[in-house]
């Protein structure tokens, strides 16, 4: 009798395989299996939520694909390279994601290293005066901008006004300027990185000496707070350190890969 169970069970398989590999639509050169068809359909499904596609309309919809592809390689939109430029940024994103996935999701961030990076890191307020240079200006507007904030620098160092009360005579910028300067809590993650270190240098209560350039303009900035590690926002360390291990993943991947391959780079073009 046991073979008469192996035969039906190798029946039912074969049954199973033939279905699954039946065609159920052919678009031009593409013929669409049913195991296709279901794969396809069931990726959808596990990603739409809400009022997802009948088998029918999703087959209708797959048969416009195909029809969509072909037409566009007929037309030769597989040669076009706006077309060959995105198609090498999946082609990248696949290959890191495939080489470097499993080791960045497998980084795990311990609590002495938050601490240890919050030590160099914290989390800062402060106080800013801007003078803007708006983009796209030219060299001598930008050197208008710097004479004028180095007068303005002068006259923050000599004056007894408190320095909320000289942002508001002087400060460009107006979402803060109303408010003393303060921009709140930041950290390195939000802030530019020049801007950054350049207040987390100062003493509370403490206000730059020189003026502090970023793309916006020039500033001249006056520190009001350091939080400890106890009051900082944990969720936002761990996700800066993180970053940092996921940062020495793609370093190390990419030292190693470097051998391979001849590169010439003029940096000097790009100052």
């Amino acid at each position: 009798m046991k073979w008469i169970f192996f035969a039906l069970v190798f029946v039912s398989s074969l049954v199973f395989a033939q279905k699954e590999s039946a065609v159920i639509a052919t678009v031009g050169t593409k013929k669409i299996t049913l195991e296709e068809f279901n794969k396809k359909y069931n990726e959808v499904i596990s990603q739409v939520l809400v009022n997802p596609p009948s088998k029918k309309v999703f087959l209708e919809e797959l048969v416009r694909y195909e029809m969509g592809v072909q037409e566009a390689r007929k037309r030769g939109f597989d040669k076009d390279p706006i077309v060959l430029d995105r198609l090498n940024q999946e082609i990248y994103k696949a290959f890191l994601e495939k080489e470097l996935g499993k080791k960045v999701e497998d980084s795990v961030v311990t609590d002495a290293e938050m601490k240890a990076w919050y030590a160099s890191n914290p989390q800062i307020r402060l106080s800013d005066i801007l003078i803007e240079v708006k983009p796209g200006a030219t060299k001598e507007q930008r050197e208008e901008a710097r004479k004028r904030g180095n007068e303005i620098l002068d006259e923050v160092k000599k004056s007894k006004r408190p320095f909320e009360e000289l942002v508001r005579l002087y400060s460009d910028d107006i979402t803060t300027k109303n408010l003393g300067g303060d921009i709140g809590w930041q950290s390195r993650i939000s802030l530019v990185g020049t801007y950054y270190n350049a207040a987390n240098d100062l003493k509370v209560g403490e206000v730059t000496s020189k003026l502090i350039e970023t793309p916006f303009g020039y500033h001249i900035i006056k520190l009001t707070g350091r939080r400890s590690y106890e009051e900082a926002t944990k969720r936002e360390i761990r996700m800066a350190v993180y970053d940092v291990k996921r940062k020495a993943v793609f370093d190390a991947f990419f030292d190693k890969i470097r051998q391979n391959y001849k590169i010439n780079v003029n940096s000097g073009l790009v100052d």
